[in-house]
């Protein structure tokens, strides 16, 4: 039975450059483990492969849903888990690649994720009532109250659930035979890449296409979560100027970077490369062999 390739690492380091050569030695198929890139129409904000970079390697999870869709962890644990089993069906190696730690937790570890239906924003509420309402609930929660994503998530759960999330299963068990591969490469090298990676992503036409969603004025979790069409907005919005912009979309991808650098390396025991930028085939190679040797 093939194993199942993981590879992480943070934003702009190589992972999709990686995958598609892993997918061409190992005889792969590669699957989104990024939650921006399900959604259609959200291309250079989220460094989405492109149609050439594939190159005729099949990829899964990409573009499944519209921008206005709601698609959660619960659902994505549910189509990746059935990709990974069609593509060993195959007799072919499933290659997980992206930058987001829960989807590929949820997929590959025996956690109990239910679905999400009720979606309650609860804008009239302060942070500290929110939280009031949480520990009413969830006595047990270990969520800091200035964190209101999660808080809001926790009340969710429990009003889809009827039970606190901190009762939720997260058990420690890969259910798959797997691999898991990080990127990595030192700080000050990331930080430029990402600046680097910005300002391509504006040449490319992020603008024209941050302008094109702006006009749907659809502000939904798919459209504010990645990071350069918020930041956008605010400039059309006259509120600041496009080299203010362009400069927080560098500043939170840097920020990003790091929370998934700690996210990655508390959560799973992965093996970690350091990427050589000046030949890139060397990584590839040292990364098949470590793989072939498992």
């Amino acid at each position: 039975m093939k194993k199942v390739i993981v590879i992480v690492g943070p934003t702009a380091v190589g992972k999709t450059k990686l995958s598609i050569e892993l997918a061409k030695k190992l005889d792969g198929e590669i699957i989104n483990a990024d939650s921006t890139q399900v959604y259609k129409n959200m291309d250079i904000a989220t460094a989405k492969v492109t149609e050439e970079e594939k190159e005729g390697i099949i990829h899964h999870l990409f573009d499944i849903k519209n921008i206005d869709e709601e698609y959660t962890v619960y659902d994505y644990q549910r189509d990746c888990r059935l990709k990974i089993k069609e593509i060993l069906e195959k007799d072919k190696t499933p290659i997980i690649v992206g930058g987001t730690g829960l989807y590929i937790k949820a997929a590959l570890y025996d956690y109990d994720f239910s679905k999400e239906e009720i979606h309650e924003t609860f804008d009239e509420l302060s942070n500290d009532e929110l939280y009031d309402k949480l520990l009413k609930i969830d006595p047990n929660s270990k969520i800091h109250k200035n964190n209101r994503k999660r808080v809001v998530r926790a009340i969710n759960y429990f009003l889809n659930n009827n039970k606190p999330i901190s009762a939720n299963t997260k058990a420690d068990n890969l259910l798959y035979d797997s691999i898991f591969i990080g990127l990595t490469t030192d700080r000050e090298n990331l930080y430029n890449l990402i600046n680097k990676r910005t300002d391509k992503m504006i040449e490319m036409g992020l603008i024209n296409e941050a302008k094109k969603i702006y006009a749907t004025s659809i502000r939904s979790k798919a459209v504010m979560t990645p990071i350069g069409y918020k930041e956008l907005f605010e400039y059309f919005d006259n509120l600041v100027s496009l080299e203010d912009a362009i400069s927080l979309i560098k500043q939170n991808c840097r920020r990003y970077a790091k929370r998934q650098y700690t996210w990655f390396r508390n959560q799973m025991d992965i093996n970690w490369f350091d990427v050589n930028f000046e030949d890139f085939n060397k990584t590839v190679e040292e990364v098949n062999k470590f793989i072939k040797k498992q």
